[in-house]
């Protein structure tokens, strides 16, 4: 029997949120994320009370108590972790605010705990060769010059298909990515429509598909029947998608033999946004290379200004004021 609106319980409503809601319209990865915040977190804190009843306070309450000691042992949890789970319960109520449930979101009345930025420092384009120079010849080096060129992130890289990669006109779409969940691999869709985009292939880049594709039939030969083919761009040696870490794990080694800094891979994602708007590549033509759905989001989160542009700008205020040529009384 459903419970009246006027009894229901925050765990009660949240239960109902993931079911029938996040679930129906959100990446499983997405909904297993939620839930687990909602298991973890929300419903220990304030799945008692009543939802009509909530109030700012409890919300306040259960993020001091999270930071306090919300983790394992007793250990406070991160200001990220308690700010991600209040953006969560934000999201839910205002499922509920809409369904007329409740008057007003008191999420939204509590500010979230502040959060440490992640500081990036994308590679220049001097880190950007030594990295390449590392890899040439190597079975992944047409994978690395994908990721620094075009901005894809890990998963969109693994999970790309030789039937979106068009050798011919030059173009390459993203349509799928790679995802693990639950112990097993998948391919999902991109979660939104700018998401799945379709990219032109430089010279260079395509020259190192092709070659790439010549190398992966010589090891699809060479593997005869242990080969399983699923039709990847960038497999692991037996054509079988490759394991995340495992990428990753190789990545750490390049970067240590190239002497560059221990960067994660996507990074290269921030460095290509980077590298694409120092070289003067409009802000909204970078924006549909990363599949961004705003302008914002490119120009605050990837677009950083390198040492050298920095240095350009000044050198043009330079031209515009120079030097007085006045004598000094």
């Amino acid at each position: 029997m459903p419970v009246a609106v006027e009894r229901q319980t925050v765990a009660q409503f949240l239960d109902n949120w993931l079911e029938t809601v996040v679930k129906q319209n959100t990446r499983p990865r997405t909904y297993d994320s939620y839930a687990q915040v909602t298991r973890l977190y929300l419903t220990p804190a304030i799945g008692r009370h009543q939802l009509a009843k909530l109030e700012p306070q409890h919300v306040q309450g259960m993020m001091n108590a999270l930071l306090k000691e919300g983790g394992k042992g007793g250990t406070g949890l991160s200001a990220r972790t308690v700010a991600y789970t209040r953006a969560i319960l934000r999201k839910a109520l205002n499922q509920v605010v809409k369904w007329g449930q409740v008057p007003r979101n008191v999420a939204t009345l509590v500010d979230p705990p502040k959060t440490k930025r992640h500081q990036i420092a994308p590679l220049t384009p001097d880190q950007g060769r030594a990295l390449l120079a590392v890899v040439q010849g190597h079975r992944l080096e047409g994978l690395y010059r994908v990721a620094l060129s075009l901005g894809l992130r890990m998963g969109e890289t693994l999970g790309l298909r030789w039937e979106d990669v068009d050798l011919d006109t030059g173009t390459l779409r993203v349509a799928v990515a790679l995802q693990r969940r639950k112990g097993s691999r998948e391919l999902v869709e991109p979660k939104t429509h700018q998401g799945r985009r379709t990219l032109s292939l430089s010279s260079v880049l395509l020259a190192a598909l092709r070659a790439h594709r010549t190398r992966q039939l010589e090891e699809r030969l060479a593997a005869g029947p242990t080969w399983k083919d699923q039709g990847l761009v960038f497999p692991s040696t037996v054509g079988t998608a490759i394991e995340p870490r495992n990428l990753t794990r190789h990545f750490k080694g390049v970067l240590q033999a190239a002497g560059l800094p221990n960067i994660r891979f996507h990074d290269l994602r921030h460095a290509a946004a980077s590298l694409l708007v120092a070289q003067g590549v409009h802000p909204r033509v970078v924006m549909e290379i990363l599949g961004h759905s705003q302008i914002s989001l490119t120009m605050n989160t990837y677009a950083h200004v390198l040492p050298e542009t920095q240095r350009e700008a000044a050198g043009f205020m330079d031209i515009l004021f120079p030097a007085s040529r006045l004598a000094v009384n």
